[in-house]
């Protein structure tokens, strides 16, 4: 049997007796022209290497394996053991299974020093600390084509002054270019979530930001949007208030949305 040969994935599921957990936020992609799509829109992955998490009957990793990709698949939830590891089995060196939380992974050992993408149906519960966790810490991903539910996906490309932009927004446009790419409706899913989708393609800057930047980036994100309603004078009181948003040329009176990216890189600078 060859990776052709497999079966759906609904009779996959149905012949392992899975269904999808609400406890981990698993929503399902069985159309695989979906999830080709997913793959193209990562870009050309032959012979590229590929982390995905959270693959759960993994229709969106035999898109990727479809696409040439090496992938290193991260799936905490242990009843997909068998079925992933079958489709290991076919997929001849090129899928590797890794029983574990994402959150807790270690990219760039997993990957033993091998750039990587991500690319991802990431489950709602842990989307948005995930994506932190690769916009902050040392290891950085080549490219990263993920979703999320369409609200998060929003507030990840949204620009200033828009209603959703926030402090997810600065961080990730700090580090990315962001894009939202596709969205997706609940009916694409098994079982349909209650609110839509979205995919948000984020390709790293060149330079990556000196990790005591981010880290200021992130304390003064995380106060001025903590008060959103405040002037940045007030909501920024411990960091400096009127003082540091003198020092970065910003507006004591300004509200958070009305700051750009750029501005809050001032204020991290000056902290």
């Amino acid at each position: 049997m060859t990776l052709k040969d497999l079966p759906p994935l609904r009779d996959s599921l149905s012949d392992h007796g899975l269904l999808a957990k609400k406890s981990f936020g698993q929503h399902f992609l069985l159309d695989l022209n979906i999830t080709r799509k997913i793959a193209r829109l990562a870009g050309p992955l032959d012979g590229q290497t590929v982390i995905e998490v959270g693959p759960g009957p993994g229709g969106l990793t035999r898109a990727l394996l479809e696409a040439g990709a090496k992938v290193v698949a991260i799936e905490k939830d242990a009843r997909f053991s068998a079925l992933l590891h079958q489709l290991a089995e076919l997929a001849d060196g090129a899928l590797t299974v890794v029983e574990d939380d994402a959150l807790k992974a270690d990219e760039a050992a997993l990957l033993a020093g091998v750039p990587g993408h991500v690319v991802s149906n990431l489950p709602y519960n842990v989307g948005t600390p995930l994506l932190i966790k690769w916009l902050t810490r040392p290891w950085r991903p080549v490219s990263m084509t993920l979703m999320f539910q369409k609200e998060v996906a929003d507030r990840i490309a949204a620009p200033v002054g828009d209603d959703a932009y926030g402090r997810l927004s600065v961080i990730a446009q700090a580090v990315c270019e962001a894009k939202v790419v596709m969205d997706l409706p609940p009916r694409a899913f098994t079982p349909p979530p209650k609110v839509s989708s979205a995919v948000v393609r984020l390709d790293p800057k060149p330079d990556a930001l000196d990790p005591a930047l981010l880290a200021n980036l992130e304390k003064v994100t995380a106060a001025a949007f903590g008060q959103r309603r405040k002037m940045l004078r007030s909501s920024l009181k411990v960091l400096g208030g009127e003082a540091l948003c003198a020092a970065a040329g910003i507006e004591p009176e300004a509200r958070a949305e009305t700051v750009d990216v750029a501005g809050f890189l001032r204020l991290a600078e000056q902290l």
